[in-house]
């Protein structure tokens, strides 16, 4: 079974332009504050401890810490074991540890491959000479939309990427809590709002929420951001080129003052995986997240799971821009087994590779076009469709700008929010400032 048409054609829209001005100062300056995490020893040269010596060993830096996903990597590298002979030693991180240590990480001694992102940060590292150029392995593979190509490729117009999945960000409910309910899909806030209400007099939690990690409420940032001022402002403000100050951005985060008493309380303190399973376990409606919100239901309950895209809010505007992450792997700037880690890339940029994802993980999407996508769920197939048929498709918040100001402005930024909504007025005079001071480094 063939990929929609149209959702090559449309991923072509996902590359944002690249954005310049980063020196190493900035760079070290989004680790700021996590050095004692490298004092445990989780994430600092793992490569060191990886075997990388024998000509029969690679070794591969993971974010992959999710019990799924980390069982669908162990099924890929054992695939690769058994077609090449060579042993993968995988050194499992924290998904959130790793995000926020890679810097530190990449200067030390990394894996000789590692999981990481398309779009801006796989370009910030490899313009600071912290990953390999890989364009020998892309001469090798094949299946990839132009679209994806772009999305692996350096501001030097090399490759230093390799995608292995993608996912859309939604609004995702149980279909038969909708039908207990009479619920009906919303298409502009004014009925959103009025839904949630009604969960709230039938007993739900309307909209599931977590921030505990920093980064899941930014999906919310970038729904209301694109329904609300567009793509092209999303690009324009992640690169530093519009003011955090503005009307715009305001109404932004006005609007999502207005639907914060709807969202599940106490999110600071909550994980992901903890407002998953309160849709899992009924006691949430709905919950606006990516297509990884599978992982917390069972292979029966899978049947159940169905999304919405976010409502509209401006009809000038309208609801087709939509995040879809591409997550994939780089290689480190020196690794120890260069040949086999060059192996590994090409083995996870094949039809293989992906054909295994596809039977193990309901929860994702393949990004290599030969892959094997009858097995998909119907959810699978849904999740292709709709980013087949969105017009504009950004990465996230934070792989669409700097990594030191998603990480020390814009996590500490929306937490603050939540907290307290009542001072937008002084949220975005401090995100302004810290901007300008970091975008004109």
């Amino acid at each position: 079974m063939s990929r929609p048409r149209s959702q090559a054609e449309y991923l072509a829209r996902l590359v944002p332009p690249s954005v310049a001005g980063i020196n190493r100062r900035s760079l070290l300056a989004g680790a700021a504050g996590t050095g004692a995490l490298l004092g445990t020893g989780l994430l600092a040269g793992c490569g060191d401890d990886a075997g990388g010596s024998d000509s029969k060993d690679v070794s591969l830096g993971s974010n992959q810490s999710d019990p799924k996903p980390k069982d669908v990597l162990a099924k890929v590298a054992d695939g690769f074991k058994t077609s090449s002979g060579v042993q993968v030693a995988v050194n499992t991180v924290d998904h959130n540890t790793f995000q926020e240590n890679i810097n530190n990480y990449l200067q030390g001694k990394p894996d000789d491959v590692f999981t990481w992102f398309a779009g801006y940060r796989m370009r910030f590292f490899a313009q600071k000479g912290l990953a390999s150029d890989i364009s020998d392995v892309w001469g090798k593979l094949s299946g990839y939309s132009d679209a994806f190509k772009k999305a692996s490729t350096g501001d030097d117009g090399k490759q230093y990427f390799v995608p292995a999945s993608y996912y859309p960000w939604a609004m995702f409910y149980r279909k038969s809590v909708w039908q207990q309910y009479g619920y009906q899909v919303p298409t502009t806030l004014d009925q959103l709002t009025a839904l949630g209400a009604q969960m709230k007099r039938d007993g739900l939690v309307p909209i599931a929420f977590a921030d505990k990690d920093g980064w899941p409420a930014m999906g919310t940032f970038d729904i209301l951001n694109l329904r609300i001022n567009g793509y092209q402002f999303h690009v324009d403000l992640m690169a530093g080129k519009e003011a955090w100050t503005s009307d715009k951005v305001k109404k932004v985060f006005d609007t999502w003052a207005g639907l914060l008493p709807l969202h599940q309380p106490d999110s600071l303190g909550r994980t992901w995986q903890e407002a998953a399973q309160s849709l899992q376990q009924k006691k949430s409606g709905m919950y606006m997240l990516g297509l990884f919100v599978g992982q917390q239901f069972s292979n029966e309950e899978q049947s159940d799971l169905d999304f919405f895209t976010f409502p509209e809010i401006d009809p000038a505007i309208g609801a087709k821009a939509l995040d879809a992450p591409i997550d994939g792997y780089m290689m480190a700037r020196k690794p120890k087994n260069e040949d086999n880690a060059r192996k590994l890339l090409e083995y996870f940029g094949g039809k293989e590779a992906g054909d295994i994802t596809v039977k193990n993980d309901p929860a994702t999407l393949v990004a290599n076009g030969s892959a094997d996508v009858s097995g998909y769920t119907a959810l699978q197939k849904k999740a292709a469709e709709l980013v087949g048929s969105a017009t504009e498709i950004a990465q996230f918040l934070d792989r669409d700008t700097r990594p030191d100001f998603a990480s020390t402005v814009m996590i500490p930024a929306i937490q603050q929010f939540i907290k307290n909504p009542k001072d937008i007025d002084g949220l975005t005079s401090s995100i302004e400032n810290q901007k300008k001071s970091i975008f004109t480094d």
